[in-house]
């Protein structure tokens, strides 16, 4: 009687860990999705600079700038939604992890006697979040506070001058571990893909899970190295950002198309001078062409009388050696 009067006045069960336990789930299904993305627009660095560059600056919305520079604040947004997301789920996840070296030892004891494939993926997640609470921070506050430095020169130079390649590689294994266990754990909590055979499904799935961390993983690798192969190549111009973009390209064009007019203007100047030499003609000024004229033509002198210089009582100069007129101007009369 006693027993049972204990078991009535026992408090009814909450719905608030199952709804965390959803919230713990919807999180991680967007991360992980998020993740598959991420890894996929990293890699495309492995297509080369200018496929890299295209991508970033997309993500930088750089389509509707002006300019082709983007909106490094677009990407400042988008961190900080992903971080807020990384927090929450981390928050929502500690709520089963051992707390104490007790708690820890009881399960490991009980994986080693229960030999259950999916509890040891239960705790390679466990493990492999517990270090991107960390890592994951440091690279996602880096990208938050430098959200316009995501180019192929920028981005290898702080993975090779800023020394974070380690940390990259150690984030890229757990990530792609964790994201990969994580949805397969939710295709088999919440019934996703499973038919008609649970046990023909788990099999497949863990399949489909086994070839998925190895792709991304490939690509996760390849992409680190290719950085790293580009931050040393430009050691020597650490910290100088990438000089050509698909977008700037295209949108230097019409600033470009001033440049013949003003270029133009001075050469339509030097047209004439430059017509007379291909024709061989001499291009005289003005005022001298009436010095050109023939010797023998009629030329109206004034009489050698009149041109007397009263004053010093000289006559000017009329004939040169060869006899021909010399064509000056009038002396002017001064009586």
């Amino acid at each position: 009687m006693e027993s049972y009067i204990i078991e009535e006045n026992k408090p009814r069960s909450s719905r608030l860990p199952a709804r965390l336990d959803l919230a713990q789930s919807g999180t991680g299904l967007i991360l992980g999705l998020f993740m598959w993305v991420h890894m996929l627009l990293v890699g495309s660095i492995i297509l080369g600079k200018d496929a890299f560059d295209f991508v970033a600056k997309t993500m930088e919305l750089a389509f509707l700038s002006d300019t082709g520079h983007g909106y490094p604040i677009a990407v400042f947004f988008a961190v900080s939604g992903v971080f807020t997301l990384f927090i929450v789920h981390a928050l929502l996840g500690m709520r089963k992890f051992p707390i104490s070296w007790r708690q820890h030892r009881i399960m490991r004891d009980q994986m080693q006697m229960m030999k259950h494939t999916d509890t040891n993926l239960w705790y390679i997640q466990a493990v492999t979040g517990f270090i991107m609470f960390f890592a994951g921070s440091v690279h996602l506050y880096t990208m938050l506070v430098n959200p316009g430095s995501i180019d192929p020169f920028l981005s290898a130079h702080r993975v090779v001058s800023g020394n974070y390649w380690f940390l990259y590689l150690v984030l890229l294994i757990c990530v792609e571990l964790h994201a990969s266990i994580g949805l397969y754990r939710l295709c088999m909590k919440w019934g996703w893909f499973t038919g008609k055979d649970a046990g023909a499904s788990r099999k497949k799935l863990k399949k489909a899970k086994n070839r998925l961390t190895i792709f991304f993983l490939a690509i996760g690798f390849l992409a680190l190295a290719m950085f790293i192969v580009i931050g040393i190549q430009h050691k020597s111009n650490a910290g100088e950002p990438y000089p050509g973009t698909a977008y700037q390209k295209s949108h230097a064009l019409p600033a470009d198309m001033t440049e013949p007019e003003s270029v133009a203007e001075p050469e339509s100047v030097a047209e004439p001078e430059s017509a007379g030499h291909e024709a061989g003609t001499a291009v005289e000024p003005e005022n001298t062409r009436h010095e050109a004229m023939p010797a023998d033509g009629p030329v109206e002198t004034a009489p050698a009388e009149d041109t007397t210089d009263h004053d010093t009582g000289l006559l000017p100069e009329t004939e040169t050696d060869s006899g021909a007129h010399d064509v000056t101007p009038a002396a002017t009369e001064t009586h």
